[in-house]
């Protein structure tokens, strides 16, 4: 048995073929070796903010005390959308942190979870981003000095393919295989004055094309068996959390009884039984 405040999974894909390491407390394990196994996740009614580990009753911004949610940069409205990025305003909330953080090296890409998706991700996580969204495929578009300028790339973007993954529709089997290639060129063809446009404000290299150096990564998830219907398991309302794992996708655990993602509930202190 492990006990303790649940992470997020992470993950690794060597050769392509994702694992998983669940974290409990001080403790981890191997999830992929719990696959067909029945399991139990006990929920034990408290959480503990993942900055400062107060005891919060209710969770924000998944793992935060509503005073750290308040005041930190990392809960700030531009984490989300990161167009709207104040720091040049001088009116950012941690402007070491955003220095460490938003101030670096960034890239747009293309990834296969739902279907098409265009997001962002800063430059050190690559491919745990594509992983973290459930991704068959995953492409990078662009290297960008900000995340704010990834933002505004990524803006262009939106209005030519979703940036938001369907995770009902990425838990019930593998995205039908696309040629990100083919899309990274039609799209840029598409917006290319919208692109001149930012390199025209903020210099040619605030937006580096990796068209020429670039690769389309594959990934494959360990999943006995897709569920045909999706229903979501919540630990607020079910604190006994059973069934056997038949698969992890994303941060989701793809029970015989549900799908839970484990990352909603960072911070929250827990038991696995297997």
């Amino acid at each position: 048995m492990l006990s303790g405040n649940l992470k997020k999974m992470s993950a690794t894909a060597p050769q392509g073929q994702v694992q998983y390491r669940l974290t409990l407390g001080d403790d981890s394990l191997n999830m992929n070796d719990l696959i067909g196994q029945k399991i139990a996740l006990h929920f034990k009614g408290a959480i503990n903010c993942t900055h400062c580990g107060r005891v919060t009753k209710k969770s924000f911004s998944q793992g935060f005390c509503f005073p750290c949610f308040k005041k930190l940069a990392a809960c700030d409205t531009c984490i989300m959308s990161p167009e709207k990025c104040h720091y040049h305003l001088g009116t950012c909330r941690e402007p070491e942190w955003a220095e460490k953080y938003c101030l670096q090296d960034h890239y747009v890409y293309l990834a296969n979870s739902s279907g098409l998706k265009v997001g962002i991700t800063r430059g050190d996580q690559l491919p745990t981003r594509w992983l973290d969204q459930g991704a068959t495929q995953g492409r990078a578009l662009f290297r960008v000095v900000s995340r704010r300028m990834s933002g505004l790339v990524e803006t262009l973007f939106k209005n030519e393919v979703a940036d938001k993954t369907n995770w009902r529709n990425m838990l019930k089997g593998t995205a039908v295989e696309l040629n990100l290639e083919h899309e990274q060129e039609r799209l840029i063809g598409l917006l290319y004055d919208g692109l001149d446009a930012l390199q025209h404000e903020f210099g040619l290299q605030s937006i580096i094309d990796l068209s020429d150096e670039n690769e389309t990564h594959e990934f494959t998830y360990p999943v006995l068996e897709y569920p045909t219907k999706v229903t979501s398991l919540n630990a607020e309302k079910t604190p006994e959390i059973e069934g056997v794992l038949m698969g992890i996708k994303g941060q989701y655990w793809i029970l015989d009884t549900g799908v839970i993602n484990i990352r909603k509930y960072t911070g929250y202190q827990a038991s696995l039984t297997f």
